[in-house]
């Protein structure tokens, strides 16, 4: 059987594999972040942080559903100092380490991308569209606001900086935003986040499935599966090859992960399926994903990275 080597590298860190958790579930405190470390993910993604600690919104803020899940979390979080001080306890596990920001302000985002420049963190994920604080909107869908926000952050951090973009659903907008990153290069974009303001109702109970924002909230997994991958292909084939695609959404199986190769995704980020089964989720869709590519005869993912063929 031919051996697959699924590293990658992103802004000239490695990745021993091609998954690795996403932003938002069980990466909260450091025993959640400790079971990361211990598992297959090829690295460690923190939750995104605010300046101070947050509860959140009210419960119930997270419901399961047959293919996903709809959630409306409002960033829980232990507050950025937290994190640096975990810092250094995470990266015994040998292997990249990425904070993840969400500051409520252009102001605190730029404070805590300062406050970590001075940490062994490897990369700074800045998340423009985190879609369930009531009352902020998204930085992803106001595109003098990413510019603004992007260009001050850009000027002041040194360390592999992506942003995490809101899914977007013309292609004149993924234009208008790539022709913003490029004038101010980052090392990688992830995409997308969830789908915000959907609304899932129980026929039963005749009220929605989670409480806050009247049930709003940010629709997640399989559903999102075909514009994770839109997103994802738009931006690869808008983008230079030098900012770096991490794929999100809906990647349950080996197939999945394939796809959002072939989509051209330089790695995948997993947090549904994470949610729901575990840390083991790691191990089964890397082992899922090396047989798919050994049945082709691949051998690495550059074989089959953004070659989706066309019709």
């Amino acid at each position: 059987m031919i051996e697959v080597d699924l590293s990658t590298t992103i802004a000239d860190v490695t990745f021993d594999g091609y998954i690795m958790n996403a932003s938002g579930p069980k990466c909260t405190t450091f025993q959640e972040l400790e079971a990361i470390g211990n598992s297959q993910s090829s690295a460690i993604v923190t939750k995104s942080c605010t300046k101070e600690f947050r509860e959140g919104n009210v419960e119930p803020r997270y419901a399961d559903l047959p293919h996903g899940s709809i959630q409306s979390m409002g960033l829980p979080n232990l507050g950025y100092q937290a994190y640096i001080d975990m810092i250094p306890d995470l990266k015994k596990f040998n292997k990249p380490v990425i904070v993840s920001v969400s500051g409520l302000s252009l102001a605190d985002n730029l404070e805590m991308v300062k406050a970590f420049q001075n940490t062994d963190a490897d990369m700074i994920e800045v998340n423009f569209s985190c879609p369930n604080i009531q009352g902020k909107p998204q930085v992803a869908y106001d595109f003098e606001q990413t510019e603004n926000a992007l260009k001050q952050l850009r000027a002041i951090c040194d360390k592999p900086m992506g942003i995490k973009l809101a899914p977007y659903f013309d292609m004149s907008h993924t234009t208008a935003v790539a022709n913003i990153i490029k004038q101010y290069p980052v090392e990688f974009i992830t995409t997308i986040n969830s789908l915000g303001n959907t609304l899932v109702i129980d026929p039963i109970t005749e009220a929605p499935v989670i409480k806050p924002k009247g049930g709003f909230g940010g629709l997640c997994g399989e559903y999102v599966k075909p514009v994770g991958l839109a997103n994802v292909r738009a931006f690869r084939e808008l983008l230079p090859e030098s900012t770096k695609v991490i794929g999100v959404g809906g990647i349950n199986t080996g197939t999945d992960a394939f796809e959002y190769l072939l989509a051209g995704a330089d790695a995948v980020q997993i947090a549904t399926t994470f949610e729901q089964q575990g840390t083991p989720a790691f191990a089964r869709i890397e082992t899922e994903l090396k047989q798919l590519m050994q049945s082709k005869g691949y051998t690495k993912l550059d074989d089959a990275k953004g070659k989706l063929k066309q019709l």
